[in-house]
């Protein structure tokens, strides 16, 4: 039996596999990496143990990419996610799933970055009261015009904002090796270990930082290769994000001491200070805001394939279903997307902080559904006992496993911050509308049927 390949037959193989790998890393080096650090040096108390911390969540994160690997090499689809769901558990799961993803969690992302960038740009540019809120607004509809012009314009311009955001990271991997050992005194490796209950804080923080690897899925059926450059694709990222990510940490424990780490709010930003003067400690803000706008890029072209899917399967959606074989866009799906990240940074002006407001609105959504991903692998073996599966998840069942239960308690994490913070409710409610629009699907389609 060959490979299940269920890939709508108008959807080409145009994305090179540098692309592919410069949107996953992309995605994943959001504005995370220059405000965790500093969280996860303090609760872990330890310069050695913190670097143990990034390292089990880049393992944690790695063990999820395998299980994706298998997943995209055995169902290569545009719709990533929603269509492995799909197989596993029927098209009313992945619909929810669907729109959940269109309602919350990429819509929800995109809206998250956008005002990080537009709080970045406004220390340059202010553009008034509600500044980030217009920034965030403007780059949203910049970059769903670049996603209309096709995946290679797409592709081309996440390579290039891909490589200036590595290239800001490199400067503050030098500066934490150029400059003086800080006045404080030498750093202390491995002398006293966190508590368990510390461990979990701190890999709640890293392994946010880590996220955004999970959309590799939906490039699978675009790739150039097939699925044997797909394997090397998801690894070559997850390889290139542990290597930068401890560096930077490495870089930071060594620039400005444990404490000086723990202490700094901007320890990235400080330390170029450090090293090279006030310019470059001035110029980080832009390439955080390259961060963020990288991040959206990536965001918005793989948000929009979940759209996509949704419209192939549902007859009452056809139109979310269209896709321009030529240039390889899902115009209909971007143009939706678009609209609800919209109406989502104005909802975000009605909080105190945007940002942390879309936190607490994405992430108990995010993880739940990751968690229905790893028991679909668990499932699809079972189900598809002879379909041929070009790469397979070593250790199996014990990593998918390991997945499935780190994303349990993750999403359990996330919905008690959320209570925490009073912002479960509107995640919900939208939750509350799919179920409410999958029952009036389903009449929709009863009638089209008649």
């Amino acid at each position: 039996m060959k490979p299940e390949n269920s890939a709508p037959a108008n959807v080409r193989r145009l994305l090179h596999p540098l692309s592919a790998v410069a949107l996953i890393v992309g995605i994943v080096i959001g504005a995370g990496i220059f405000k965790t650090p500093s969280l996860v040096a303090g609760i872990s108390g330890d310069a050695g143990w913190a670097l143990v911390l990034w390292l089990a969540g880049a393992l944690i994160s790695i063990v999820g990419a395998l299980c994706y690997a298998e997943l995209c090499t055995t169902y290569p689809n545009a719709g990533g996610d929603y269509h492995f769901l799909h197989r596993a558990f029927g098209r009313n799961i992945s619909f929810i799933y669907g729109w959940s993803r269109a309602t919350i969690i990429n819509t929800g992302s995109i809206a998250l970055l956008a005002f990080v960038f537009g709080d970045y740009m406004s220390t340059l540019v202010n553009l008034g009261a509600y500044s980030s809120a217009l920034w965030a607004l403007l780059i949203v509809v910049f970059l769903t015009a670049v996603n209309l012009a096709g995946v290679h314009a797409s592709s081309r311009m996440q390579t290039w904002l891909t490589l200036i955001e590595i290239f800001g990271l490199l400067a503050v991997v030098i500066a934490g090796f150029w400059v003086d050992a800080p006045s404080s005194g030498a750093i202390q490796w491995f002398a006293q270990a966190p508590a368990p209950a510390q461990w979990g804080l701190c890999l709640v923080f890293v392994l946010l930082t880590f996220g955004g690897w999970n959309e590799a899925a939906y490039i699978s059926a675009e790739l150039k290769g097939g699925p044997r450059t797909m394997v090397w694709v998801i690894l070559a990222s997850m390889i290139t994000l542990t290597l930068i990510y401890l560096l930077v940490n490495t870089a930071l424990l060594f620039g400005l001491g444990l404490s000086g780490l723990s202490q700094s709010k901007t320890a990235a930003s400080d330390l170029l200070g450090i090293a090279f003067g006030p310019w470059a400690q001035k110029s980080l803000g832009l390439f955080v805001a390259i961060a963020a706008l990288t991040s959206i890029n990536a965001t918005m072209f793989v948000g929009a394939r979940t759209n996509f899917a949704v419209g192939t399967d549902w007859k009452a959606l056809h139109k979310l279903g269209q896709w321009q074989e030529d240039i390889g866009r899902p115009k209909q799906a971007l143009l939706i997307q678009a609209l609800i990240s919209i109406g989502l940074i104005a909802l975000g002006t009605q909080e105190a902080d945007g940002f942390s407001a879309m936190v607490e609105f994405t992430a108990p959504v995010f993880w739940g559904f990751l968690f229905l991903v790893g028991l679909a692998l668990l499932w699809l073996r079972q189900k598809d006992p002879h379909t041929i599966r070009p790469f397979k998840v070593p250790l199996y069942p014990v990593l998918p496993l390991i997945f499935c239960a780190a994303c349990a308690w993750l999403t359990y994490s996330s919905i008690t911050y959320a209570i925490s913070q009073k912002a479960i409710h509107v995640s919900m409610w939208l939750i509350a509308s799919g179920i409410l629009a999958l029952l009036l699907l389903h009449l929709r389609e009863k009638k089209l049927n008649q």
